[in-house]
């Protein structure tokens, strides 16, 4: 959690995301960046709103990640269990998905290879051990992005924590303010 005291410095960034500076003097945080009070606050006000904006693309990302993982997972299992059958003379009886909804049987004698889809309508033959090779590569690297994507939320929820204090720091400032004024507005009528 990166922080300052009202100096002025602007937190480290990771990865695109913005850091939040943590405002421990409101009045020197604003001399310093040159607002008024109602300009700081639609300054951090914004700033909130771009981190929920980067936060829901993260989270989306996240939930594909997850959902990826175990579909990996099954590939992997499905070409070990052929890889298995092969050689013993056994067929493998398999259930498919043809459309949605509507599924199909079939009978898979010795292989050699294996039809994996790789996206955009895209589907190559591979041997058993090159597929076993490029799902493995593929279910490592899903799940080093899914690590990656789990800090970054982290960091972004640390600079949202921050944030929502800084504006409640600032608005509590200027209350404050309002009420010294106020204390001595009458006091230099009498």
């Amino acid at each position: 959690m990166a922080s300052s005291s009202g100096s002025g410095e602007v937190a480290t960034e990771r990865r695109g995301i913005p850091g939040a500076q943590f405002v421990e003097d409101v009045q020197t945080y604003l001399a310093q960046a040159g607002l008024d009070v109602n300009s700081a606050l639609a300054f951090l006000q914004e700033r909130l709103q771009q981190y929920k904006l980067v936060e829901m693309k993260l989270l989306a990302q996240q939930r594909d990640l997850q959902a990826k993982i175990p579909d990996i997972e099954k590939c992997l299992d499905i070409v070990a269990t052929l890889q298995a059958k092969k050689g013993s003379g056994e067929a493998l009886l398999a259930d498919f998905e043809v459309s949605e909804g509507i599924y199909s049987q079939a009978r898979i004698e010795d292989t050699d290879s294996v039809c994996l889809w790789l996206g955009a309508n895209v589907m190559l033959e591979y041997s058993c051990e090159e597929a076993t090779t490029l799902l493995q590569k593929n279910l490592e690297n899903a799940k080093a992005s899914l690590e990656v994507l789990v800090a970054d939320l982290q960091f972004l929820r640390d600079q949202v924590t921050i944030t929502q204090v800084t504006i409640a720091r600032v608005y509590n400032w200027d209350v404050h303010q309002k009420r010294i004024r106020q204390a001595a507005a009458p006091a230099k009528d009498s």
